[in-house]
């Protein structure tokens, strides 16, 4: 791919007025699948634009985790929509190193969108190496934290998380009776949303069947 090509994609989207003519400039950026136009998609999750927000990060996405790093350090913190389309990227991607931006979106985030994006991705990143244990942790920390939420799109996250990471059996018993303890507190009349009793109930009888 040659400079040259990214950077007509790139003046095709700066002249772009209407929603239509940026979906389709972020589409032509999209096609290059160029690692280089990662930071001009990042920009474009700053507009605030739905419609263009999911073709940028379906974009960024498709480039694969070689993207993480980039999203990582061209993250615009201050910035609500992009912050919430970077953590829903990094967290389709499952790569380990987003495990920190994860985990500080679940317990800082306003949002409850957010949270419950960072809650699926702390309950599906791909955990390996030396340091699985420690993540392992962390990530079960976190989906306990969640299932405590405020809100209850994040607690019903948290009842599928929990199950994720369980579903196999945990080199760690203590964490696992945590696991039944959330899971039985989700699926008992103090959780008043009936879809996260059920949700909670269904992962209870994974769990104790496996």
């Amino acid at each position: 791919m040659t400079a040259s090509v990214l950077q007509k994609a790139v003046r095709a989207l700066d002249e772009a007025r209407t929603t239509p003519e940026l979906v389709q400039a972020t589409q032509t950026i999209c096609g290059l699948m160029d690692l280089a136009a990662a930071p001009t998609l990042i920009k474009v999750l700053g507009f605030n634009n739905p419609a263009v927000g999911v073709v940028a990060t379906q974009g960024l996405i498709a480039l694969g985790r070689d993207v993480v790093p980039i999203l990582l350090v061209n993250l615009d913190v201050g910035n609500y929509g992009a912050r919430a389309w970077v953590i829903r990227a990094i967290a389709t991607l499952r790569d380990p190193r987003g495990l920190d931006l994860l985990e500080h979106a679940l317990n800082a985030d306003i949002a409850p969108s957010v949270r419950r994006s960072a809650t699926r991705g702390l309950a599906e990143i791909e955990l390996e190496g030396p340091s699985f244990a420690k993540d392992f942790s962390r990530c079960c920390n976190a989906l306990f934290k969640a299932a405590a939420d405020d809100e209850w799109i994040v607690r019903y996250a948290a009842a599928f998380g929990i199950e994720r990471r369980f579903c196999q059996n945990s080199p760690d018993i203590g964490l696992r009776t945590q696991a039944i303890a959330h899971l039985e507190q989700l699926s008992s009349n103090s959780e008043t949303v009936k879809v996260v009793r059920q949700r909670a109930t269904l992962a209870l009888q994974r769990l104790q069947a496996g």
